[in-house]
């Protein structure tokens, strides 16, 4: 199993969005899949000047639906970033192989992407405000799951090392 998280994005909406999602996944080296429909066109100019060259240096997979999706998964967690979450995403246990998923701009995710769900979480905010862009939310939660991952493994390491003779 790969230790990084991968990053699912379900039926974005804004090429700019996703091209910055894109580029933060290259510069992370966390592998994408995008779930459409897509609310453009993916090869969109927009798209490309968001996730600038760095688009190529992503591990993409692209499926047609949620259903292509699901049959595709290679195992793992689904993790889903949410307004609608009590749990903190910061108080979340990650692992390797999750895939965290994050909503379409416009609608979010239907109930039946929320059933099929492992955990669903939030990113607090302050009182009032309506939510984050989602490729701040990507940002925040990969590098929370990548802080706690990589914190495992050295430990996981330190103590193989202590231990040995």
């Amino acid at each position: 199993m790969n230790p990084k998280p991968r990053l699912a994005l379900f039926q974005p909406d804004i090429p700019q969005n996703t091209g910055a999602m894109l580029r933060l996944a290259a510069c992370l080296d966390v592998a994408v899949d995008v779930i459409g429909p897509t609310g453009f066109v993916f090869g969109d100019r927009r798209l490309r000047r968001a996730g600038m060259d760095y688009a190529a240096h992503v591990a993409l997979q692209r499926h047609d639906s949620w259903e292509d999706f699901l049959a595709a998964r290679a195992g793992g967690r689904l993790v889903l970033m949410t307004t609608k979450a009590g749990d903190r995403y910061t108080d979340f246990a990650y692992r390797p192989g999750d895939t965290i998923l994050m909503g379409s701009e416009s609608a979010g995710v239907p109930g039946f992407v929320h059933a099929a769900a492992a955990a669903r979480l939030v990113i607090p905010l302050a009182g009032g405000m309506r939510s984050l862009n989602v490729a701040q939310a990507a940002a925040m939660a990969l590098g929370e799951a990548l802080r706690q991952i990589d914190n495992a493994a050295v430990r996981s390491l330190r103590d193989r090392l202590e231990t040995t003779p």
